[in-house]
């Protein structure tokens, strides 16, 4: 087996130990990456990157030493960063250098594009159109892949028509659109996290697969610095993408090292995708202890966000002076802080802090249901000139201040946009599924 596995993977110069994964037969193999089973881990496979670099459906191709370790790199940070917002995908771990472990799929033959500026392919398939226009909602584009026939642009009612099943999943309608809005908010979470780099996302490709075991539909394949088009300060002259290497006249060693700087800088600056460059905390004030099964949802909640969440006790009425001492302790060292106040009965936490601080605040009452009608007034109706929400579950509230967070936090904000996309696909999935049980 190991005799077969190193004639199979010599010449790919691997620069990580294989003599821990069994390493089975080639299931496929690409432009740019090989894909082994491993035969002691069904489900799962071994995805090796090469230092091929191709452009034109390979017209033009040549070998980039260190692409593979620079390419496997940047797709396991990127596939990291969506699946730790929640978005599901084909990754499990990065191996080595070069390679990564992800789960075995059959993939649906579609290119999904989106574009968020016009440029490259879209202009001369539109002529008219000026580079630089931006779309906004973002433009999707299918592309067949059919190397012989230079992946051709197919439209919905063509993928629908094709009828594809694959892992004993039909691609219909439902999974069309389960993509099509997968892609938007993979987009737009890769786009919120370039932002926090200066560096503008100007489209970007990805493909789909149906997962063996589970038949769901999952992101596979790569993105690494040949899926997308990254103009830093949004400005065309910077590209640091694989269209520098498209735009060669000429192939010359030093060419080459330019693009390979270019890659490299990409597998760089990836890795602060994952890292906040804002923090921020959600402190919950609670008129007694009696409301904490309450305020352990919220803080549960914030967790599920990456939010910090602190929990402390203090009463408005009996202990004003405290109450003020608390909201001053937070207000101290500069965090960004969102305070939600939990108080029954007559809620004056809520206004008191709101009146006295410029940090948000959210009331959210644990309502009973002998006086919670009546109760819920002292959170509604405030004095003027305070600005206090009232948010009634505490899951919401804890989404209403992980929205507040996200304005300056690309992670949870991540997280949030997943989790709308997550919604999304749990109902319609429901709804097919009801649809079936109908039929």
């Amino acid at each position: 087996r190991h005799q077969s596995q190193s004639q199979d993977l010599g010449h790919l110069q691997l620069r990580g130990p294989l003599s821990d994964l069994n390493v089975g037969k080639k299931l496929n193999e690409g432009k740019t990456k090989q894909i082994f089973e491993l035969v002691d881990q069904p489900g799962l496979v071994l995805v090796q990157s090469k230092d091929q670099i191709t452009a034109g459906n390979a017209a033009r191709k040549d070998q980039m030493e260190g692409k593979a370790s620079i390419a496997n790199k940047t797709t396991c940070c990127v596939f990291k960063l969506l699946q730790e917002s929640g978005i599901k995908t084909a990754f499990v771990k990065q191996h080595s250098e070069t390679a990564f472990i992800a789960a075995h799929c059959e993939m649906i033959p579609i290119e999904w594009v989106c574009r968020r500026v016009a440029t490259g392919s879209f202009l001369k398939r539109n002529p008219g159109v000026k580079e630089g226009y931006r779309f906004s909602p973002l433009k999707m584009e299918m592309f067949f892949k059919d190397d012989a026939n230079n992946d051709p642009q197919w439209s919905e009612e063509q993928v629908l028509a094709a009828d594809f099943s694959l892992a004993g999943l039909t691609i219909g309608r439902c999974e069309v659109d389960i993509m099509n809005r997968s892609t938007v908010a993979i987009f737009e979470i890769l786009e919120k996290a370039w932002a926090t780099q200066n560096c503008t996302l100007v489209d970007m490709k990805i493909e789909f697969g149906v997962n063996v075991k589970t038949q769901e539909i999952v992101l596979a394949d790569v993105i690494d610095n040949d899926s997308w088009r990254l103009w830093p300060a949004g400005d065309r002259s910077q590209q640091k993408d694989k269209q520098v290497y498209r735009d060669l006249k000429e192939v010359t060693p030093e060419a080459m090292q330019m693009v390979k700087r270019n890659f490299e800088w990409v597998s760089e600056s990836v890795k602060l995708l994952l890292e906040s460059q804002a923090s921020g905390r959600v402190v919950v004030l609670m008129g007694s202890t009696s409301d904490m099964a309450h305020c352990e949802k919220i803080r549960k909640a914030c967790t599920s966000y990456g939010i910090h969440c602190i929990l402390r006790v203090t009463s408005a009425h009996k202990g004003p002076d405290e109450t003020l001492r608390i909201k001053a302790e937070y207000e101290g060292d500069c965090v960004p802080t969102v305070f939600v106040a939990v108080a029954g009965r007559s809620n004056g936490l809520g206004p008191v802090m709101s009146g006295n601080t410029a940090y948000p605040v959210i009331n959210c009452p644990p309502l009973t249901p002998d006086w919670g009608a009546q109760d819920v007034w002292s959170s509604l109706r405030m004095p003027s000139g305070l600005g206090c929400s009232t948010v009634l579950s505490p899951e919401a509230a804890a989404q209403f201040a992980a929205q507040i967070i996200g304005l300056n936090n690309h992670l949870v904000w991540c997280k949030l946009r997943a989790s709308m996309l997550n919604t999304w696909v749990s109902l319609k999935v429901a709804d097919q599924k009801l649809q079936a049980c109908s039929l």
